[in-house]
């Protein structure tokens, strides 16, 4: 039976002279995923990926493609599956989106016009095929659209990005949101971007890896992950220690400068009854959702004090 596993990282450590970039480091990306890989910077991201487009070897351990073994002299066959933007775009400034597109074509092998088209109509970019206009003069978002048409060249199942929203606009950002997204729900292709921006990974991401010092701390889906963090209740009150007495009966509470914090699933409107009821006065109702910032915060603090 044809395997799930597209990427199958083992026990990876990397090391460059005395410095550890990956600490026996495993990974498993399956078909289907966007995987959001996140770290601190210097975390060792950028180095796996290095390590799977075949551009530095790993130390010790061993990898796999589509259970190819990274030994196999077949990997090159199934890493042309695979697409990749590392850092930046090798895009070429001085030149026009046709003629960049072109140079592409002869490095990913592809060098049909049509076919330049058509994977530029996928970035949403075809209708400036023929502009004179230097790709220096693309905004941001243009460039990492037009860097992901290379990638997409080879038409490849899975790829890989490398902090593809750093440094872009608000508008930018949700034009690469949506394309992964669309690549991937009506195109069946697999993604792991890497990324510090939390809360637009959270936006995109089916499952997610948590990566520290060179460690993978976590894999984990979307769904466990809502279902790891607890909502939070904060509830600025003016008698604090009668509203924890009364509430932590049936809620588990905590006590700060200001009032007191709900932590789980609670029912806001039989708590707000319960204090008026009581005499306690309300100042203030902050809900706080489970979310991916707060799980990894989460997560690297307690990794840090371990």
């Amino acid at each position: 039976m044809e395997s799930n596993v597209i990427i199958s990282c083992d026990n990876i450590t990397k090391r460059y002279g005395n410095q550890l970039a990956l600490n026996e480091f495993s990974m498993t990306i399956n078909k289907g995923d966007i995987y959001g890989f996140v770290g601190e910077n210097g975390s060792g991201k950028t180095t796996v990926i290095r390590i799977i487009a075949g551009l530095v070897h790993q130390t010790s351990g061993s990898y796999s493609i589509y259970g190819i073994d990274s030994k196999d002299k077949n990997i090159l066959n199934y890493r042309k599956k695979i697409g990749a933007i590392v850092e930046s775009p090798s895009i070429y400034p001085n030149m026009t989106l046709k003629d960049n597109m072109k140079m592409a074509g002869l490095i990913y092998g592809n060098t049909d016009i049509n076919e330049h088209k058509r994977v530029l109509s996928l970035v949403g970019l075809d209708t400036i095929f023929d502009d004179k206009k230097k790709v220096a003069n693309f905004s941001l978002g243009m460039r990492q659209r037009l860097g992901i048409a290379f990638s997409l060249l080879s038409n490849p199942e899975f790829i890989m990005l490398d902090e593809p929203m750093n440094g872009l606009d608000p508008e930018g950002i949700v034009e690469i949101r949506n394309l992964i997204i669309d690549l991937n729900r009506n195109y069946g292709v697999t993604f792991l971007i890497s990324s510090h921006i939390l809360s637009e990974l959270a936006l995109v991401a089916t499952r997610y890896g948590i990566i520290s010092h060179g460690r993978m701390l976590k894999e984990i889906s979307k769904d466990e992950l809502t279902d790891s963090v607890k909502p939070e209740l904060v509830l600025n009150v003016d008698y604090i220690d009668k509203a924890y007495d009364l509430l932590s009966l049936n809620y588990e509470v905590i006590k700060f400068n200001a009032g007191v914090k709900i932590i789980g699933e609670y029912n806001l409107n039989d708590i707000l009854k319960l204090l008026q009821d009581n005499g306690i006065s309300i100042s203030g109702v902050t809900k706080v959702e489970g979310d991916l910032e707060k799980y990894y915060l989460n997560l690297i603090g307690g990794e840090r004090h371990a």
